[in-house]
Formats: structure tokens, C-alpha cells, sequence
């Protein structure tokens, strides 16, 4: 059953947010992030890394651990207690000048929005979907990243073509479970017959999950890759496979971040921490090094 809220709780969870980023917009930076680009790789963040805290709080983080770069995760900016309908309805009406402010808080911050996370789903209106277009471009990006389904790759191509905006859709190790982006037979899929707006945000953690190799994929399908998520994992599924510290699972991050380097492929490579029971910022900081230390 759909919850419902009355139009007071509405308008005050759009003005919470709206202000919530006004008010950090006019705080000044005492410092800018410095650049995370090593060796011609453009070393930086997936924003969900530092869930556990707002978007302003998750802007000092960046700073302090030492990335100009991110792919911000679209719970920065959206409530996250608001039921499906709700949702959609915060989305449909709040002002893109929320967006707008957001991406000029990043960029006084020094730090660069290599892609807007926002994940395109089947239960989405054609209304949602095209809105996700207009948020990215407020923020000032021309690249979304979408935990999405295959089936509805041609909707999401129609806007992708309007708005000259490239979806990188985003794996999981889900089992062969359907319509869900598994590997590269969904990539394959998404991508047949779809503009070259329809892409790929490949997770080389959840790639080895799954049972492939993100080396010869990235090598072979880098035209089409918008960005990386970094993370480590062994083959397996669920538990079997928990999110380890880098450098202890099966995932050839070094060969991945090697790859970039020799052959140029301007692909950032965002760090996502999804360590159980590790805090955010020991985690990045930790894959931060190991990271440069790989591209030595």
C-alpha cells in the first residue's frame, strides 16, 4: 500500500533540500581538493562511498582525502524517506536551480562531476526518466550512471539521443537474474541497436563477481565505457564474494588502472567503498594509496 503525505510534508522535504544546498553553497572552501590524476589517470570517488553522511559533509571528505574528481550519487540529493510516489513526485517538482547550485558547490570545491548517478527503472514515467537528463545537465555533467534494466534501454536511448547525454548502465553480480545487468551479455543487449549514447559504467568488482574479466572487457569495449567503479571482490555470489580491502580479493585492480595508463583511455575510475564495518573515510584513504601505488 502507497503512503501517503499530506502537501505540507512534501513541500517541506523540497524546501529542506533546496536549502539544505543553498545554505552549504555559500560556505567558502579554505582549500580546494587536490588532483587525484596519477600517471594520466583520473583517480576519483563514487559519492555513495560517504553515504553516511550529507552532501556538503561528503564535499569537506573529498577535499580532505585528496579527490578532484566524483560521480555523485543521486542520494545526496534526494530525501530518502519518501515512498515510491512521493519520490517521483519530489523529482517531477523540485527546482533544477537545486541541481544548478549543487554542481557550482562542487566546482568551487575544486572537484570535477565526471557523472551523475541516477538509476533509471522500468516503474519510472517517461516524465522521471527525461527529468534525470535535466538534472545532469543542471549539475553541469553530460554523463548519468544507472543501476537499470536491459528492457527499458531503448526508453532511456530516446532522451540519451535529445539530450546528447551518454548512460553508462551499471553491473551487478546478480546470478543471471532478469532484466538486470549481470555482464556482458546485458551490455551487449543494451547496447544493440541503441545510439552510441547507450553505454557503460562497468564495476570491475562486481565483473569478477560475476564470473568475467574487466581486463580484456575494458581493453576490448573502452569506447563505450564512461566510467569505472573500483572495488574488490573474489568470484561469488552475495556472501560469498563480500566486498575486501584492495589488494586481498580476486579483482585485478592494478592490471585495470595499468590498462588506462599505457593505453591512454581517459576513463575515470571512481573508488566506491562498500567495506562492511570500515568507516568512509579510512576506506577511500586506503584505496587512494593503494590505487597510486598501483600506477607507479
Amino acid at each position: 500500500m502507497i503512503k501517503r503525505i499530506s502537501r505540507r510534508e512534501f513541500t517541506s522535504s523540497i524546501a529542506l533540500a533546496a536549502g539544505a544546498i543553498a545554505v552549504s553553497n555559500k560556505v567558502v572552501w579554505a582549500q580546494k581538493a587536490p588532483s587525484s590524476v596519477v600517471e594520466g589517470v583520473q583517480l576519483g570517488v563514487q559519492t555513495y562511498s560517504f553515504r553516511d553522511r550529507p552532501f556538503d559533509q561528503a564535499i569537506a571528505a573529498m577535499v580532505e582525502v585528496g579527490v578532484n574528481s566524483c560521480e555523485l550519487w543521486q542520494g545526496h540529493l534526494e530525501p530518502q524517506k519518501l515512498d515510491r510516489q512521493a519520490l517521483r513526485k519530489w523529482r517531477l517538482e523540485t527546482p533544477l536551480s537545486v541541481y544548478k547550485e549543487a554542481g557550482q558547490k562542487l566546482k568551487k570545491a575544486g572537484i570535477q562531476l565526471n557523472a551523475y548517478n541516477y538509476s533509471f527503472k522500468k516503474d519510472m514515467t517517461d516524465e522521471e526518466l527525461e527529468r534525470g537528463f535535466h538534472m545532469a545537465k543542471a549539475l553541469g555533467t553530460r554523463v548519468i550512471t544507472a543501476s537499470s534494466n536491459p528492457s527499458i534501454a531503448q526508453r532511456i536511448d530516446s532522451y540519451a539521443k535529445k539530450f546528447k547525454v551518454r548512460v553508462g548502465m551499471h553491473n551487478h553480480a546478480q546470478g543471471g537474474r532478469p532484466d538486470e545487468f549481470d555482464g556482458p551479455k546485458e551490455f551487449a543487449q543494451a547496447m544493440e541497436g541503441a545510439s552510441p549514447f547507450i553505454c557503460i559504467n562497468l564495476d570491475i568488482g562486481h565483473f569478477v563477481a560475476a564470473g568475467f574479466d574487466p581486463v580484456e572487457y575494458l581493453d576490448k569495449h573502452h569506447a563505450r565505457i564512461v566510467t569505472l567503479h573500483i572495488k574488490d571482490r573474489q568470484k561469488g555470489l552475495g556472501p560469498q564474494s563480500p566486498t575486501v580491502k584492495f589488494g586481498t580479493g580476486g579483482t585485478p585492480i592494478k592490471e585495470v588502472l595499468q590498462l588506462l595508463k599505457t593505453k591512454k583511455y581517459r576513463i575515470p575510475a571512481n573508488i566506491e567503498h562498500e567495506i562492511k564495518d570500515q568507516a568512509a573515510m579510512e576506506g577511500v584513504r586506503e584505496s587512494l594509496d593503494y590505487c597510486k601505488r598501483a600506477l607507479a
